[in-house]
């Protein structure tokens, strides 16, 4: 959580900043997660045209990719909750259908999208120390965790539109501000 404070301010004062400030870290986690289902939901709808007798390599890699953000954000959501999860790598040995892995990606997007609705201002704050699938261990907020996810699902997002792009298959507009204005029509009114 990040404060902006003076010396001068009162401890009333300084207390409904800190609110302020936690609040709107909330809020932006929540439409990230928004945003990252939508994402995810167009790029599957797309991946659908990655034929995969013309350009089986590029639908494969597709698809291995895919599944590396759903275990990550698996494993984080094990990290976030406490639990034990099952994974000793990023990513499976066996690759699912793309059928299989959109509907699992859409039950952990509402997963996360869930947790952040409900997840408080002193748990977003709370250090968490967990292993990573490696054997080393890792210390982080649920804040920076939820932030990791939303930042390791865009990036590898790219990748995937690569693939699909190189067999002639255009990637969706994966774009934070198309999903605002799609989102909420109204900002695109004239103030």
């Amino acid at each position: 959580m990040t404060t902006f404070c003076s010396r001068t301010r009162s401890a009333l004062e300084l207390r409904c900043s800190l609110i302020i400030v936690a609040m709107s870290t909330k809020n932006l986690l929540l439409s990230q997660f928004k945003y990252k289902a939508w994402s995810n939901a167009a790029l599957f709808a797309e991946m659908q045209k990655l034929d995969e007798a013309t350009h089986p390599t590029e639908r494969h890699s597709a698809i291995r990719l895919l599944n590396h953000i759903y275990v990550v954000d698996r494993i984080f959501a094990a990290h976030l909750t406490g639990v034990a999860h099952e994974y000793t790598a990023t990513n499976t040995d066996e690759t699912p259908t793309l059928d299989a892995l959109h509907f699992a990606v859409a039950e952990t997007d509402q997963w996360y999208v869930d947790y952040v609705s409900n997840v408080t201002d002193a748990a977003l704050a709370q250090s968490i120390a967990f292993s990573f699938t490696d054997g080393l261990t890792g210390r982080m907020t649920r804040e920076e965790m939820l932030t990791h996810v939303t930042l390791h699902g865009a990036y590898h997002r790219g990748g995937v539109g690569r693939f699909m792009a190189s067999a002639g298959v255009p990637p969706p507009r994966d774009l934070y501000t198309i999903f605002l204005h799609t989102s909420e029509p109204k900002r695109r009114e004239r103030a």
